[in-house]
């Protein structure tokens, strides 16, 4: 199961409490949600980077991880997941993310698009609101089908797991 293959990557909540950069955000970064992994903080946790995945701008991961903390989110999912957007998926969720703005808004899109950072540069005072207004109508979308197919997967895991075990543990009747 993917959730023993990411413990690996959890970290020790004793070193965590040793930590001095933690210490600036409170008690309250250590509850054991935003380190553990089950289903509700996972699902949050899917919902909280894949939004933050969608939004354009620096330090999407900060952004990511600050929110999980209200949200009792998994803090390192939240971050990796913000990592969905890299330099090679950028563009095109950013053009999607535009295009999306555009229709939501009425606007025409142009019709000249370049996709090159000049391009970009040059039309962002016409860009800037179809592609912020795409990105958090797209962001709270796949964050919310994201959140409702991890809780819908997890739950079904679950019952599976239970029907294997009653199987096992039942005796057969013969």
């Amino acid at each position: 199961m993917p959730k023993n293959y990411l413990r690996k990557f959890i970290p020790n909540p004793e070193k965590l409490k040793q930590s001095k950069a933690l210490n600036l955000l409170g008690s309250q970064i250590y509850e054991a949600n935003l380190w553990h992994l089950n289903r509700k903080s996972v699902a949050r946790a899917f919902f909280n980077g894949l939004f933050w995945a969608f939004i354009p701008m620096p330090f999407q991961m900060l952004a990511s991880a600050l929110l999980a903390i209200p949200l009792r989110a998994n803090i390192p999912l939240s971050i990796a997941l913000v990592w969905i957007t890299n330099p090679l998926t950028m563009p095109f969720v950013f053009y999607f993310n535009y295009k999306v703005g555009s229709l939501i808004l009425d606007l025409h899109h142009d019709k000249n698009f370049h996709l090159s950072v000049e391009w970009i540069w040059d039309k962002m005072e016409h860009i800037w609101l179809p592609l912020y207004v795409g990105s958090v109508a797209s962001g709270l979308v796949v964050g919310a089908i994201s959140y409702a197919v991890i809780s819908i997967l997890w739950r079904l895991h679950v019952l599976k797991r239970w029907k294997e075990r009653k199987a096992r543990n039942t005796p057969d009747k013969k």
